[in-house]
């Protein structure tokens, strides 16, 4: 690779990088609907054609978006959940909610855009699955290892027959854990995630004033759902 190649690379990486950054500015002020290429180029000082080369459509740029913020969500899963001792796995649990709810409430226009209302006319591509996947993947780790370690009592109540399908591809995030619990799992989750959206998009306002602890306390109780031990 040529020194002129690796110097071209470099500046496209930056401006790249500059026109996300710029977009991200502009879903706080404009919302996903609104944002605009020739608007990010206007504030660039960029001839709107030269945007183009690096995104060539709203879409596209929409996209890189979003895959950013999964893979920051996910990397701020993954780091809280590999500062735990990895035994302790109602420590785990609470400790990567925490670091959804944190990353969330820290960059709530990035996470409406991943969690909020569809972009009207935009459909994610295949593209953004794998940085979509990174959190539950944790999640799903966490409970695997319980499982594997007998640290899991089991629900009481099985999952009817005619659920047994659509419990397939949870067992991929969740290997070698029986229905009962995976639906115990995705129940937590929908508490997780379920505040999350509640507190990001306004809900508890005047309800709910100390967020952090009572935030705390329904993810121990959704841990419980699981059949971790605290």
């Amino acid at each position: 690779m040529t020194a002129s190649r690796t110097a071209r690379e470099r500046v496209r990486a930056e401006l790249t990088r500059e026109i996300t950054d710029i977009a991200r500015r502009q879903l706080a002020t404009e919302g996903a609907g609104g944002l605009s290429l020739r608007a990010v180029a206007r504030e660039m000082g960029m001839v709107s054609s030269a945007i183009y080369r690096y995104f060539p459509s709203r879409d596209d740029l929409l996209t890189a978006l979003i895959i950013d913020g999964y893979n920051a969500l996910g990397e701020s899963v993954e780091r809280a959940d590999a500062g735990c001792p990895q035994d302790d796995f109602p420590r785990r649990w609470l400790t990567t909610c925490h670091a959804v709810r944190d990353w969330a409430v820290a960059h709530p226009h990035e996470y409406a855009l991943l969690y909020g209302s569809p972009v009207p006319g935009y459909q994610a591509p295949q593209d953004t699955i794998a940085a979509r996947l990174r959190d539950v993947t944790v999640l799903g780790r966490i409970l695997s290892d319980a499982w594997r370690a007998g640290a899991v009592r089991p629900p009481g109540t099985e999952p009817p027959g005619d659920l047994e399908p659509e419990a397939a591809t949870f067992r991929q995030l969740m290997p070698e854990v029986p229905d009962s619990v995976i639906w115990a799992a995705l129940s937590a989750w929908t508490s997780l995630y379920g505040w999350v959206n509640f507190e990001v998009f306004g809900q508890f306002n005047q309800t709910i004033e100390n967020r952090p602890a009572a935030f705390d306390h329904v993810m121990r109780l959704a841990g419980a759902t699981m059949g971790l031990a605290q």
